[in-house]
């Protein structure tokens, strides 16, 4: 089972070449088919930042106020089923943003082993009871990150990028600070 020791970190330049990779890869893809979606993107970043999301966000990013984080989280785990890669954080990923990787983990973990078990279930051609919800196929491989220094470092670096940023207000982010 996941811990806060276990979690994987990934930096905010990592994470920038990551989303500039994908950009790249959807771009010419979208040019070619005028009227069919391009690649789906394999990364979800999820900001659980509350009243402090104000001022700006990673470009493409989710937020879910860490105060609403566990009533989303059933629905979350099913969303992000075919994302590789999922990418956690808060102001500083000190406290929310690990805390919420950490709850998806487990989250996703007990929806992965119901799933087992309704696979072993109807091979053995056991019926189940219920209503069948919830029976979506089990998710692939996925890889839970949370972004080492937050929305805080990120800014630092990439805040005024508006290709990575969106939405960013320097005013509102005193010496690296939201306030």
């Amino acid at each position: 089972m996941a811990t806060i020791n276990t979690l994987h970190r990934l930096s905010a330049s990592s994470l920038c070449k990551i989303l500039l990779a994908q950009d790249a890869a959807v771009e010419p893809a979208a040019e070619a088919a005028t009227d069919v979606a391009g690649p789906t993107p394999t990364i979800a970043i999820i900001d659980v930042r509350d009243d402090d999301y104000i001022g700006g966000h990673i470009k493409g990013a989710r937020n879910i106020p860490s105060r609403l984080f566990d009533a989303m989280l059933p629905a979350l785990v099913h969303q992000l089923q075919d994302k590789q890669k999922v990418v956690f954080h808060c102001a500083l990923s000190q406290q929310r943003g690990p805390t919420a990787a950490l709850r998806y983990l487990r989250e996703r973990e007990r929806v992965l082993a119901s799933s087992t078990e309704r696979e072993s279930k109807a091979k053995e051609g056991v019926e189940e009871d219920g209503d069948g919800e919830g029976d979506a196929g089990a998710p692939g491989e996925q890889k839970v990150y949370v972004l080492d220094r937050g929305f805080v470092g990120w800014q630092e670096l990439y805040g005024t990028d508006e290709r990575l940023t969106e939405g960013y207000r320097k005013d509102l982010w005193k010496d690296g600070y939201w306030g």
